[in-house]
């Protein structure tokens, strides 16, 4: 049995176990058996993780077995194969009562605010588990960073035959692709690497990529035929990203940060406010998303043997994970096989 925690910005310990909380009335008990590792992670590691405190089990992009359910819960059943969602909510702010739980006030996310995935066996309620019995374990484990840019794209209100410019081609940049193709619209892919270039080219069906370390601006406008994209997703959590992206943006256009950086971004007022632009965070995902992501997957909408040539045990995490902050390793989505 495992149970890996940060226990302070650079250094993993592993824990003695201990027996897991039987579920009460409302939740699920699941049995961790795949693990993804993304930029929050890799933020804690370093100790830029904001919203975060030390030790913590990180985990947050998961896929699990039901075990055990307690009283009432219909949604799951014992041998379910699952997603998590893990952002928790209050239920009870404005923000979830407004339909919004994804920010609510009070939220508590799986491996960020309370300890996640990288244990053996979680208590979660059971409305948070998105199961299938199509989908494998790998599958599973990527619907949440793929929630996570439906998410942006649904915030966007992107549709048939509008433009739009995915900056930064990471996962999430991979999943905000994925639905602004699903919605119809034009793109392009814009990226300082080479190796991620050639990868939307090879495996993700993108015709456009613009090299972000040359003229991006002149690039952008030519590929979106003398104009600029209407709508513009920053995926790069960058802040040399984010403040040059108000550029991109057509006149009455929307620009959205589906990345987060850790600081402050600014940008010209003027520029900003002969735009008339509108600007979107998205944050998280809801219900809805890992619905219409998991139903994607499940149609062969979206492919994502591709993304995952990095695959570890909790063991050899340890020792790989300082590597995974290297760029130079091109490394897409890790995974970790955390139980069989």
């Amino acid at each position: 049995m495992n149970t890996l925690a940060l226990e302070e910005p650079g250094r993993f310990a592993f824990r003695e176990p201990t027996s897991p909380r039987q579920p009460v009335a409302g939740e699920a008990l699941v049995r961790v058996s795949r693990v993804g590792i993304c930029g929050t992670d890799l933020h804690a590691w370093e100790g830029k993780q904001p919203f975060f405190q030390y030790p913590r089990i990180l985990g947050h992009e998961l896929a699990v077995e039901v075990t055990a359910v307690g009283g009432g819960v219909t949604r799951v059943a014992v041998g379910d194969k699952c997603a998590v969602r893990p952002y928790l909510a209050c239920s009870e702010c404005l923000a979830c009562k407004n339909g919004k739980p994804n920010c609510c006030m009070r939220i508590r996310v799986l491996g960020v605010h309370i300890d996640g995935g990288m244990q053996d066996w979680l208590t979660v309620p059971s409305e948070y588990l998105h199961r299938s019995a199509k989908l494998s374990l790998e599958e599973l484990a990527l619907a949440e960073p793929l929630s996570i840019g439906a998410h942006g794209v649904w915030r966007s209100g992107i549709g048939s035959g509008e433009t739009a410019l995915v900056i930064g081609a990471g996962p999430i940049g991979l999943a905000v692709i994925a639905g602004v193709r699903a919605a119809g619209a034009k793109f392009a892919v814009m990226e300082v690497s080479q190796k991620r270039m050639a990868f939307c080219r090879n495996h993700a069906g993108v015709e456009t990529c613009i090299d972000a370390t040359g003229d991006a601006l002149e690039q952008v406008v030519e590929a979106f035929g003398g104009d600029l994209p209407g709508v513009v997703f920053d995926c790069t959590g960058n802040p040399k990203s984010m403040m040059s992206a108000f550029r991109y943006v057509a006149h009455g256009g929307k620009l959205v940060f589906v990345g987060l950086y850790p600081g402050d971004v600014t940008f010209s007022d003027p520029e900003f406010h002969k735009r008339e632009m509108t600007i979107l965070a998205s944050r998280n995902a809801t219900s809805a998303d890992f619905d219409r992501v998991i139903a994607a997957l499940e149609a062969g909408r979206i492919l994502t043997a591709p993304w995952i040539e990095h695959r570890y045990t909790p063991e050899t995490l340890v020792e790989a994970f300082p590597a995974l902050l290297n760029p130079e390793l091109g490394v897409l989505k890790p995974l970790v096989n955390w139980t069989a």
